[in-house]
């Protein structure tokens, strides 16, 4: 497995992991509404209700949000390597590691950092379809492409 593999294995774990979570969640809030829904009357329950509604929407926010965090990564192909950058390609600028995916916490495969970002963010757009050699400034900070895997 190469190293680019590990690091999309590793992320598309991760996001599969919150997806478990969130889906728990929303499960174990949906069998305390049916718990409560049991054992209570009032205005006291109704509040209990909304209260467990709401914090299921939020969930459900989250979850779709999830979801569509792994559409982005289960179209991309760890296998593929091009010239010019795209989504997925993991590229080395000025001896940091990048993985163009999506706004993902940065990790450490094999001892080495790697920071997942965004197309859209400011450093990912300055990347896209660019190749190795490219130079640019973001920050006061000049960045030249070193290698794209």
């Amino acid at each position: 497995m190469t190293f680019k593999q590990k690091i999309y294995d590793y992320y598309r774990q991760l996001v599969q992991d919150r997806i478990d979570v969130f889906r728990d969640m929303i499960t174990a809030l949906t069998e305390d509404s049916k718990n409560d829904a049991k054992g209570s009357a009032g205005d006291k329950h109704e509040t209990a209700l909304s209260m467990m509604h709401l914090e299921q929407e939020k969930l459900n926010t989250k979850l779709k949000e999830v979801l569509t965090q792994k559409a982005v990564l289960d179209k991309v192909d760890p296998t593929k390597v091009t010239e010019i950058i795209i989504v997925g390609s993991l590229v080395k600028a000025n001896g940091i590691f990048l993985y163009l995916s999506l706004a993902l916490p940065k990790i450490n495969i094999d001892g080495t950092n790697v920071i997942a970002l965004s197309p859209q963010s400011p450093l990912g757009n300055k990347l896209m379809g660019n190749v190795v050699g490219f130079t640019f400034e973001i920050n006061t900070t000049t960045y030249t492409i070193e290698e794209i895997m």
